[in-house]
């Protein structure tokens, strides 16, 4: 088995639709640890409507739509992040985070944390809004402090030319593309713009 790990700069930037066109592209299964917040369709079920594969079962499932250590204490369990390693799967294991990495699973570990233990590369999904400079650069420093390996930065949204090589630059980042918003969110839009926008060339290596 092979294994991806896809975390963001901040929570709300487009990683599951990121997770989705990666999934279907490289024919693969897609994992979410944690899910908070159950009122609307989980990330499990974007994903695989999207993407047409496979989506394993979360390993916590939770109703509040807030950090997974809040929403576990508001229904007094506690994330046990031994009960969470990697599945094994035929193929490639896509694995999504919650928000961005210092997002804690309880009083004591951050999803960091759990990526660190993985050990599986990261690809760091980055809107092209202001202020992704700062996030995205501490995001870098924090992975690379922690052991993982950094497969690169994958950029969401309007395209920012300048901003998008500074990130690169200064986080010594490979540059994985830029994927659109797009204005209809269906399989077919989600897999031609995947396939033209992202360097799954690079991703591809990153599993070798």
């Amino acid at each position: 088995m092979s294994a991806l790990i896809v975390t963001g700069t901040d929570t709300g930037i487009g990683k599951t639709i990121f997770s989705a066109g990666l999934v279907q592209a490289l024919g693969a299964t897609y994992w979410k640890p944690v899910q908070s917040g159950l009122e609307e369709e989980t990330d499990s079920q974007i994903v695989a409507r999207l993407s047409g594969r496979p989506a394993l079962p979360e390993g916590y499932l939770l109703q509040l739509p807030a950090s997974p250590h809040l929403s576990a204490e508001a229904e007094g369990v506690e994330i046990d992040p031994d009960a969470l390693p990697l599945p094994e799967v035929d193929g490639v294991l896509v694995a999504e985070g919650a928000g961005g990495l210092m997002v804690p699973l309880n009083r004591k570990v951050l999803y960091l944390d759990l990526f660190a233990r993985w050990g599986a590369p990261v690809i760091l999904c980055a809107r092209t809004q202001l202020g992704t400079i700062n996030h995205t650069l501490l995001s870098l420093n924090a992975l690379r402090d922690a052991g993982c390996t950094v497969v690169g930065v994958a950029f969401i949204g309007d395209p920012e030319p300048a901003v998008e090589e500074t990130i690169c630059q200064f986080g010594q980042a490979a540059h994985l593309g830029r994927l659109p918003v797009l204005d209809a969110l269906t399989s077919d839009a989600l897999a031609v713009a995947f396939q033209a926008s992202i360097r799954l060339d690079l991703i591809r290596e990153a599993l070798s």
